[in-house]
């Protein structure tokens, strides 16, 4: 499993933004209804298969609300997970407990759906690497990429400064040798990736110096005729409607990466419930 390491105290700011949209202006009003003293046991049980991500922001979720709340984690970050899987187990204070439940299991809901989705992805292409995009939800970026690598997956570029990536709005904006010309000129240490959907474009920038060419929205018989043209000279990246269902027809086509934006942007969240 691949993994990227979040700092506590990131995982408490993205947690305390959460719980301020959730308990702004008066707080819990339904759950101020019960008895103060009122202590419960309950677990987090998964109500499907799944791959776990998120635990960490669950267990932050009932700490900042009340760092009496015991939370035992019962299935660790990466693990598979069967239906009526116990996830963790919380004792504490009913009304502080009800009060982060639905912020805990959101957290724990989105990210195990992205790493769950990309390990499946990932079963399907064996060596092929499954990558993100930036079509993220806006301020979710740093965690919705965590879950995938969480999941076996590999980052895209964080922002617009980590890469050169050339695009189709770029190549219309200006002419696509010149463009790829000038980021090697200016390379500055960093990757370059062209996207092309013709191997008209492809052949007027073969031979230059760069990392990786994207082949977007090609039919497999089109991406094979590229990989003729590449010669091996660069990495290999296609992306452009792949999803489960297709995803197989690419596994034995000599290409390094897939990129699915679907994974971050659309993705279907798995479905936990605290049970007291």
């Amino acid at each position: 499993m691949s993994k990227i390491v979040l700092s506590k105290q990131f995982i408490q700011n993205t947690v305390k933004l959460a719980l301020n949209e959730d308990l702004f202006p008066d707080g819990d009003i339904t759950s101020d209804l019960l008895n103060n003293n009122k202590i419960i046991n309950c677990n987090i049980i998964a109500n499907e298969n799944a791959l776990v991500a998120g635990v960490n922001f669950a267990k932050e979720t009932f700490n900042l609300i009340d760092n009496k709340i015991r939370f035992k984690i019962l299935k660790n970050e990466g693990s598979l997970v069967k239906k009526g899987s116990k996830i963790a187990n919380i004792k504490g204070n009913a009304k502080n407990i009800l009060m982060g439940e639905r912020v805990a299991l959101n957290f724990l809901s989105h990210l195990s759906g992205i790493a769950t989705k990309t390990d499946m992805l990932k079963k399907k292409v064996g060596k092929i690497k499954i990558c993100c995009t930036r079509k993220t939800i806006p301020n979710m970026r740093v965690v919705q990429k965590y879950a995938v690598k969480v999941g076996g997956g590999t980052n895209h570029r964080f922002n617009l400064s980590d890469e050169y990536l050339i695009k189709d709005n770029h190549i219309a904006s200006s002419n696509i040798y010149d463009v790829v010309s000038l980021a090697i000129k200016n390379k500055k240490r960093k990757k370059i990736t062209v996207e092309v959907d013709n191997l008209s474009q492809l052949k007027k920038i073969i031979g230059l110096n760069f990392e990786t060419v994207l082949l977007d929205n090609m039919s497999i018989d089109g991406i094979k005729k590229a990989i003729k043209i590449i010669k091996n000279k660069h990495e290999i990246e296609v992306s452009g409607n792949i999803n489960q269902k297709n995803i197989s027809k690419y596994k034995n086509i000599k290409i390094d990466r897939i990129s699915i934006g679907s994974l971050t942007h659309s993705v279907k969240s798995i479905d936990y419930k605290l049970e007291i």
